[in-house]
């Protein structure tokens, strides 16, 4: 008889997937951690962490949310993936898989009624920026966000250029003692080429004069309107985006679930 012995391998936790999860969470850690670090220190540069109750005195939109939650949301995933690959922990890679789950069927959830509620979003959006133009001057990070879309889609105010009478600096009432009484911000100017130096003041006084001669100096079009164009003139690649989005996402599911189905089948023939 042989003096070789037979060796029946048993079920293995595949290291592809293992360190693929591992590599890709480790990624999606970091930058989470950069995201929550960036908005942390934009609410200590404005005093936010040395006030808490002050994150509620902003009438509008605070756009350091934006990076807190994102940046909160991708850490933990980031952590519960990479740990859970790492040690081979069915607790966080379960965790992982239902968190990445829940979230794209909220994404899910929100692009069919957006869809199916067209009207309905129409208006919160007009309310929304109605609400952050009575708020411009009441937070840096606000206006810049205002001032970046103003001149990305070339609009002014949510309708037009008549919305900033909604904010106090820059209505048209006669107890308005504000130099930029009838004015919009300067995002709201059309820009002249021949201009090397960005004119703060272009849009002082405009707004008294009569709507024809409005068009030569700022845009007269509406933000909400323009950003709607953007999106029927973008369809194919904000569609992209998010069928993107939705398939990394389901990859990191399956993945995590694969790696949970061979722990298991190891941890049987213990």
């Amino acid at each position: 008889m042989s003096g070789k012995h037979q060796h029946f391998k048993g079920p293995e936790v595949s290291c592809c997937v293992k360190y693929f999860l591992f590599g890709f969470n480790i990624v999606f850690w970091l930058l989470g951690a950069a995201f929550l670090a960036i908005g942390l220190w934009a609410w200590a540069e404005k005093g936010v962490l040395s006030n808490i109750s002050s994150i509620t005195d902003l009438g509008g939109f605070d756009p350091v949310w934006l990076f807190v939650v994102t940046g909160a949301v991708m850490f933990v995933l980031g952590f519960a993936g990479c740990i859970g690959a790492l040690r081979e922990n069915t607790s966080l890679l379960k965790f992982f898989s239902v968190f990445l789950g829940l979230i794209f069927f909220l994404e899910l959830t929100a692009g069919i009624l957006a869809f199916v509620f067209k009207d309905w979003i129409k208006d919160q959006l007009n309310f929304f920026i109605n609400n952050n133009v009575k708020a411009y001057r009441d937070d840096i990070d606000l206006q810049n966000l205002i001032d970046f879309a103003q001149e990305y889609w070339s609009c002014c105010g949510a309708h037009g250029p008549n919305d900033w009478n909604l904010n106090i600096y820059f209505n048209c009432t006669d107890s308005n003692p504000s130099r930029e009484r009838c004015g919009v911000p300067f995002s709201c100017c059309v820009k002249d080429p021949a201009e090397d130096v960005l004119n703060t003041q272009c849009g002082y006084d405009v707004r008294l004069k009569l709507e024809l001669e409005q068009q030569s100096y700022i845009y007269t079009k509406g933000c909400v309107g323009q950003f709607e164009k953007w999106l029927q003139d973008n369809l194919i690649v904000v569609a992209g985006v998010f069928v993107a989005v939705a398939l990394l996402q389901i990859f990191g599911i399956c993945l995590a679930q694969n790696l949970v189905s061979d722990i298991r089948a190891v941890k049987a023939n213990w």
